[in-house]
Parts: structure tokens; C-alpha cells; sequence
């Protein structure tokens, strides 16, 4: 099973159905999102989505971290939702979670948002400077069998937030913490990190350096996933940066699904 394991809703869906299918993936992680750059047909369109991607990320997540009546936040839902009921066995929907909760407040979030909608996991989540934020996240997933939690990882994350999620990570090593983009700039530190905390998985997609894909697989053959970030990345590119990098094999095998697989209970 091949499995991508980072995208965003599209609109409309068919444009991320037919990207899955030339990439010959049978099942994608789909988190929710305001900005919808695949909708932009010039530079103004484009940079109006863009725009909403910035205070998206400033906000705390990709998905949006405001209250759930915000018309952004339940329209990223509303999408969510509709996506999954179109495709129930080719999507595998995470949640996002609003940061800044008391502990009580995230666990009833969790439990309501995530648990009953019957997602797989949470993310995907942006705490530029403060990522001691994800740490009621990571309590409520614990208290959950280990759901599995999501971080963006590239810009403006920074070097101090990989930081500071390893620990979190040590402390909640029951949890999977999934560091996404590879950490962008900061990879080498993000596989570092991942190497000593054993709870943290990376994910590949938008990586600036081919080799750093091939070290971070060839490092953390167990804890590396194959991941495209749809719509910003192309599912096509992804996998075969990944087929690049590896043997045909088990390692290769692994990282292209089989590591997501067992972490999401579907092997």
C-alpha cells in the first residue's frame, strides 16, 4: 500500500484524485486548510491565497486555530468532511486542534473533534515560537492510545520549536510525533532530534536537498514517511524523490506506506 502521508483538501477534488493517480497511491493523510493555492489561475489569485496561508500559520495551525465559528475554520471542516464522505477509502482524515486551550478544554476538543468524527490523528498544527503549545495536544492524544500528532515543520518553524517538540516528545513517548517537511531548513537538526527521541517520525515532502531525503531514510529507515503536501507539493515528485534515493526493497516499501501503515493501525 502505498501511502501519502501529508496533503491538504483540494477544490475541487477531482484535481488531488487524479494527482494520487498518477502517483499510484492508494490512500493519503488529508488534513483540513483555508488557503486553497490550487484554485489560483494568475500571480493576484495566487497571491490572495498565499495571503491566507500566512495568517493561517501565524494563527497557531495550518488548518486554522481559531475559535469553530470562525467562517474559515468551519468552511476548512465542512471541507474536510464532505472529502471524506466522497472518498471514505482513499482519504485518512486528521484534525486539526486549536492551540492556547487549557488542558481541559484540548481534551474535549479531541474527543469531540477528532475522536468523534472518527479521524486518525491530529495536525496538522503550527506553533511558530511557541511550540510548548502542542503540549495539551499531546496529553489528550495519550490519553487516546497514542494518536498520532502532526507539526509542521517547515518555515516559520524554527530550530528552537524542533527543539522543544523533542522534549515534548520525550515526555509523551507513547505519542507519535510527526515532524512534517522534513523540518525544512532545519532537517539536520530535525533528524538529530529524531534520532534521540524515539517517538518522533519525519516526513519527507518539500525537501530542499535530495540528499537530505536519502540521509533521513538511510538514518531513520523505521521512522521516515513518504509525503507529498498536496497541493503545494506534487504526490508524483514525492514518490519519486523517495524511489530515487532507495533500492527497491523493504526500506523503500516502508517508507512509501508500510511505516505510516502500522502507525495508523492499517497493517
Amino acid at each position: 500500500m502505498i501511502i501519502d502521508g501529508h496533503s491538504h483538501v483540494h477544490d475541487p477534488l477531482d484535481i488531488h484524485l487524479s494527482a494520487l493517480d498518477d502517483a499510484g497511491v492508494d490512500r493519503t493523510v488529508l488534513f483540513p486548510t483555508r488557503p486553497h493555492p490550487e484554485r489560483a489561475t494568475d500571480l493576484v489569485s495566487l497571491r490572495h491565497e498565499m495571503s491566507v496561508l500566512d495568517r493561517a500559520l501565524a494563527g497557531g495551525s495550518a488548518g486554522g486555530s481559531e475559535a469553530a465559528g470562525d467562517d474559515g475554520y468551519t468552511k476548512a471542516w465542512q471541507e474536510l468532511d464532505a472529502a471524506l464522505a466522497a472518498q471514505p477509502t482513499r482519504f485518512l482524515g486528521f484534525g486539526s486542534v486549536p492551540l492556547g486551550r487549557t488542558t481541559d478544554e484540548t481534551a474535549a476538543w479531541v474527543e469531540r473533534e477528532v475522536i468523534g468524527r472518527g479521524l486518525y490523528g491530529i495536525g496538522e498544527l503550527t506553533p511558530p515560537g511557541q511550540a510548548a503549545l502542542v503540549e495539551p495536544v499531546l496529553r489528550a492524544a495519550a490519553d487516546h492510545h497514542g494518536l498520532p500528532v502532526v507539526v509542521h515543520g517547515y518555515a516559520p518553524t524554527s530550530a528552537a520549536d524542533l527543539s522543544t517538540l523533542a522534549d515534548l516528545g520525550a515526555r509523551y513517548p507513547k505519542v507519535p510525533l510527526v515532524i512534517s517537511q522534513l523540518g525544512g531548513s532545519n532537517w539536520m537538526r530535525a533528524i538529530e532530534l529524531a534520532q534521540a527521541t524515539p517517538s518522533i517520525y519525519l516526513e519527507l515532502s518539500t525537501a530542499h536537498l535530495i540528499f537530505a531525503v536519502r540521509l533521513a531514510i538511510r538514518e531513520l529507515p523505521t521512522r521516515t514517511l513518504f509525503g507529498s503536501d498536496a497541493p503545494y507539493g506534487d504526490p508524483v515528485v514525492a514518490r519519486t524523490t523517495v524511489e530515487r534515493v532507495t533500492l527497491p526493497g523493504e526500506i523503500r516499501e516502508r517508507v512509501l506506506g508500510g511505516n505510516l501503515a502500522e502507525l495508523l493501525g492499517l497493517s
